[in-house]
């Protein structure tokens, strides 16, 4: 066998790797320089300090804001419940104030019709001034007490007729000067605060 078919033989004998030679330390640092691309690739997706701190700012942010309509929201709910208690307490006090009135009425008219019928007895006379003054006390008592709670009774004498404060409940023809004035009041009106809790009852003359 001559030499030039030896030297065929021993090169179809080698390793692949060998026979590449540059070509195979080629592959694979074409290899290792992929695995360092997508190294890079995935250290550039994550993100920056900046990039972190500004997430960070926004999330403060909408905490913050979400914060502060919570706040206004309870702000806004506090000042409606307290509304509603002090609409529920002047309405229970009316109700409570215009169920009075007609005590006030019975001790006025009780005050006027009083006679000194005891007074043919002996001590009779001091017996009703006794009566006298002891319903005159209790009716101020009742007055002090309207007052202290702003119930006032709507002026009638001499008053000019006026529909916010008083129920007509006839005319009587009177002189020029007493047109469309209130001549007589056959039942006293009242007002809580600024509010008619009950008309006056009035005369009026045409």
């Amino acid at each position: 066998m001559s030499k030039k078919e030896h030297k065929v033989k021993d090169e179809m004998s080698r390793p692949q790797s060998e026979l590449n030679g540059d070509n195979g330390d080629a592959s694979l640092n074409g290899a290792n320089g992929a695995n360092g691309a997508n190294d890079a690739n995935e250290a550039s997706e994550e993100p920056t300090i900046e990039e972190q701190l500004a997430q960070a700012q926004e999330r403060i942010a909408e905490l913050e804001d979400k914060n502060l309509r919570m706040m206004a929201e309870f702000d806004n709910y506090r000042r409606r419940t307290n509304k509603e208690k002090l609409e529920l307490m002047a309405t229970a006090g009316e109700r409570i104030f215009k169920e009075m009135l007609p005590l006030v009425d019975d001790f006025e008219r009780g005050i006027a019709n009083l006679t000194p019928t005891l007074s043919s007895r002996e001590g009779g006379e001091a017996q009703y001034e006794a009566v006298v003054n002891g319903m005159n006390l209790i009716y101020q008592k009742f007055l002090s007490f309207l007052d202290k709670n702003d119930v006032h009774p709507i002026e009638t004498e001499d008053a000019d007729f006026n529909t916010d404060e008083h129920e007509a409940v006839t005319t009587f023809a009177a002189g020029e000067d007493k047109k469309g004035k209130v001549i007589d009041c056959t039942q006293k009106g009242y007002k809580l605060g600024d509010k008619v809790i009950r008309f006056a009852k009035v005369v009026v003359g045409e």
